[in-house]
């Protein structure tokens, strides 16, 4: 059961009277999401005030960004709700409390530093929904608007190579493909499989839920992508992985025959087997981040490092 954080709820002037079909969820932590905001606006004319917007301010610290996203979003022309809490919830937490303040019978998770790659994105799923009336479905994402920095190279790489997949490829394995960045699901089904919140820090709380869910449900592999902006740099990347592991242990505790499917893993438990792991694992982290280094070498040590880390958990 999911414990509620003092929140303070704002409703735009469209909200009262909006009777959504789908209800697009995003949380912000940190991160400005008014370019996802304009851009979801530019499609209520042909909406039909079928979508809302409802948005959670996951208490970042920053109260100009608040103030900033607050002015934004109650003069947007989509009906919005902004939740802003008192204290921080996390990824998983904060995601499952979104949906008490929604009420579409679908509910898209959207990510606050995604941008649709489509000007008919919340069209394509209004028609999904309409045709299908699916219980989860997963967009995908790609990094085709964000901005090419030398800094973002190697998270680019990684990226595209793993994670930038046509829907055909992703429903190949579909419970490993599904992120909270662009994920839709029917009101029911979240009801009643719920992010787990034991899951700390980054990584691995989506792709569990997937892992579950896919089981009981399917899910459909669609192409309505959104570029993911935040890319981060190669050593912010670093310590995102480095935070994973206790994730990576967990998801494998509840769904190893799924797991033990995952790239990740094999190559973990092919590590495992070679000796002086806290050696030559810095060594990796060090290739990975050496900006001078070339790209190809780059991805194949980052790649290497999360598995030397998940080594020891497998």
């Amino acid at each position: 059961m999911t414990a509620a954080v003092s929140a303070r709820m704002l409703d735009n002037a469209r909200h009262a009277g909006a009777e959504p079909r789908l209800s697009v969820l995003t949380p912000f932590y940190r991160d400005d999401p008014r370019p996802l905001l304009s851009a979801l606006d530019q499609e209520t004319a042909t909406l039909a005030g079928e979508v809302e917007l409802v948005l959670l301010d996951d208490a970042g610290g920053d109260p100009v960004l608040s103030r900033t996203v607050a002015d934004a979003a109650m003069a947007l022309t989509l009906p919005t709700r902004l939740v802003q809490l008192a204290a921080n919830a996390g990824r998983a937490r904060g995601r499952n409390q979104l949906m008490a303040h929604s009420r579409g019978r679908h509910l898209l998770f959207l990510d606050s530093d995604m941008l649709p790659d489509r000007p008919v994105f919340l069209s394509a799923y209004l028609a999904l929904i309409a045709a299908e009336d699916p219980a989860v479905a997963v967009g995908g994402f790609s990094v085709d608007q964000a901005a090419r920095r030398p800094e973002h190279a190697l998270h680019r790489a990684l990226a595209l190579r793993s994670d930038c997949l046509p829907a055909a490829l992703r429903q190949r394995m579909p419970e490993k493909y599904v992120w909270t960045s662009n994920l839709l699901v029917r009101r029911d089904v979240f009801e009643r499989e719920r992010f787990d919140e034991a899951f700390q820090g980054w990584g691995w709380e989506d792709t569990e839920w997937g892992v579950r869910v896919a089981a009981r449900y399917g899910v459909r592999h669609i192409d309505n992508q959104a570029t993911h902006l935040g890319l981060d740099t190669a050593s912010a990347l670093a310590g995102k992985y480095e935070q994973s592991p206790s994730n990576f242990a967990r998801i494998l505790a509840r769904h190893p025959r799924a797991v033990r499917r995952f790239p990740s893993y094999r190559l973990a438990r092919f590590l495992k087997a070679v000796p002086g792991r806290s050696a030559w694992r810095p060594m990796l982290r060090r290739l990975a981040l050496e900006e001078r280094a070339p790209l190809s070498s780059r991805v194949a040590a980052m790649k290497l490092y999360r598995a030397a880390l998940y080594a020891d958990v497998v």
